[in-house]
């Protein structure tokens, strides 16, 4: 399905702010603003907007910057441990993602179309643009349902977009019980 549906949203950019010698604040140039796209396994495109390694974040020196720039190379696991993760992933028409959990806190938010927010249990609440999904550490899958367009009489299927972002939890234990992050299938690595 990958190559059957162009992509009908937009390429993003990512503004990075910093400071000059005087202290007035900047725009980087340290890297470009074009946000780079990855390509996973169900084919979503998983775009890095930005992470940080510690908490709070160090910005003194562009020392997060630095350490932004080494996962653009080397892309961090599903969480960054003691950091924090944010993505836009892009979901193609009518598509839903592998079953996953990830050990972290998650504020999932629908920027573009309709997005159906499937659990383990079964239960599932759909998300339109704006929501927020606040992911507790969950077995979960996303499922774009967005409704087709009509343009210029051809029906048009659409893309979803949604944004991210992700802060490593303690152990999560149910009935004393730990669970483990689950990420098989869904093309990024385990978390480290």
């Amino acid at each position: 399905m990958a190559d059957k549906v162009p992509k009908n949203i937009r390429p993003l950019n990512r503004f990075i702010t910093t400071h000059d010698e005087a202290g007035k604040a900047i725009f980087s140039t340290t890297l470009s603003e074009t946000m780079p796209v990855k390509r996973i396994t169900d084919g979503a495109d998983f775009s890095l907007a930005y992470t940080t390694s510690e908490f709070p974040a160090q910005l003194s020196n562009e020392a997060d910057v630095t350490n932004y720039q080494s996962y653009l190379s080397d892309p961090p696991g599903i969480v960054v441990s003691g950091g924090t993760v944010c993505r836009i992933v892009d979901m193609q028409p009518g598509v839903t993602s592998p079953m996953h959990r990830t050990v972290s806190l998650d504020y999932g938010v629908v920027l573009e179309g309709e997005v159906e927010l499937v659990l383990d249990s079964g239960e599932v609440r759909l998300l339109k643009r704006g929501d927020v999904a606040v992911q507790r550490g969950t077995n979960h899958a996303w499922r774009n349902v967005t409704p087709d367009a009509v343009v210029d009489g051809v029906v048009v299927p659409q893309w979803a977009r949604m944004m991210y972002v992700l802060q490593p939890s303690g152990e999560i234990l149910v009935e004393g019980k730990p669970l483990k992050e689950v990420v098989d299938g869904i093309g990024v690595r385990a978390s480290t």
